[in-house]
């Protein structure tokens, strides 16, 4: 079986059965122990009755700690517990949550992440308002690794509602994080699961999402995505892969487009990750002092896009390797 899948993997349809619960609360973690208690206790603080929602960690056969311990040490048997025979990778483990799910609603929260109190309440109202939408998310913040906050994300609106022309908005950029989406278990049987790369195959969903459904949205602050060093220290940024990923990413969703506006999109998501990728650079070397990964991030950039502020940008970041200055400034993500 492939570890990224090159089509949309199938989700199977349940048996028809009397009574289902409303939410899964599905878990994937992959060697995230020691951030998992704090998560399973967000959830468990909001839990609605076990016959209204199932909650499940997935375990990717991490090697940090015995999780299965964990869970039930923290949920005294609330929550489920699944390991994969093997490692499979995340998304193949997304593919296991979905297809593990039972109920109508799937939140998958990935074991370093939170979220708030009033999420799953805000989520149920906009499913319950607008019956017609695939897919629900709300505001959220970033946090460090002590969970301390560092900033916001902007709102996509002031209200709750439906959002306005949200399939053009996402092609130019990855606006949500996994935290903070709820989708119907009938949306991912209708399109399959996550596929192709796996950095940035959730805003290829998202996109797949919005082209065929109506997307919803609360403004309230309600899911914290953390950022943490780990993040940012595997081969992917040093090969420039995370790069390459979203580039694949932005050239797939173009099918998804309305095609006058494909070209105006593909160069302003391309425009916008090649500045990215230059926050990435200063975090290798700044944060990890990376000087490999800072240029191969560099040099991938250039092939993206170029323009002034980008070849400043760039100056600076290499004026300050030259001076081996290490000071490190935390980036805004996406």
């Amino acid at each position: 079986m492939e570890r990224i899948p090159s089509s949309p993997p199938p989700i199977k349809p349940l048996p028809k059965q009397e009574s289902r619960p409303r939410w899964s609360v599905m878990i994937p973690v992959y060697n995230c122990s020691g951030f998992l208690s704090e998560t399973l206790q967000a959830v468990l603080q909001q839990a609605l009755p076990e016959e209204q929602m199932q909650i499940e960690v997935i375990d990717d056969g991490s090697t940090d700690a015995d999780v299965a311990a964990l869970v039930q040490q923290i949920s005294h048997g609330r929550v489920g517990y699944f390991r994969q025979p093997q490692n499979v990778g995340s998304l193949r483990n997304f593919e296991t949550c979905i297809n593990r799910a039972t109920g109508h609603l799937v939140h998958i929260l990935h074991g370093d992440d939170l979220i708030k109190p009033g999420y799953y309440d805000s989520m149920q109202r906009l499913f319950d308002r607008y019956p017609q939408i695939g897919a629900a998310f709300c505001r959220y913040v970033y946090i460090g690794q002590s969970s301390k906050p560092l900033y916001y994300r902007d709102a996509e609106m002031d209200t709750p509602g439906i959002l306005d022309n949200w399939l053009l908005r996402l092609a130019e950029r990855q606006r949500l994080q996994f935290c903070t989406v709820t989708v119907k278990r009938e949306v991912y049987e209708k399109l399959g699961g996550f596929y192709g790369v796996d950095y940035g195959e959730d805003w290829e969903m998202w996109m797949r999402i919005a082209r065929d459904y109506p997307v919803a949205y609360e403004p309230a602050v309600l899911a914290a995505y953390r950022l943490h060093m780990a993040s940012i220290s595997g081969q992917s940024y040093t090969s420039a892969k995370n790069l390459k990923d979203l580039q694949w990413v932005i050239q797939t969703i173009q099918q998804y487009l309305p095609e006058p506006d494909r070209e105006r999109l593909y160069k302003k998501a391309m425009k916008f990750y090649a500045h990215y990728a230059i926050k990435i650079a200063n975090d290798l070397w700044y944060g990890l002092h990376n000087r490999e990964g800072a240029r191969t991030q560099v040099q991938e950039a250039l092939l993206m896009h170029k323009d002034p502020l980008m070849y400043w940008k760039i100056a600076k970041l290499y004026t300050k390797m030259a001076l081996n200055i290490t000071s490190f400034i935390p980036r805004k993500n996406n």
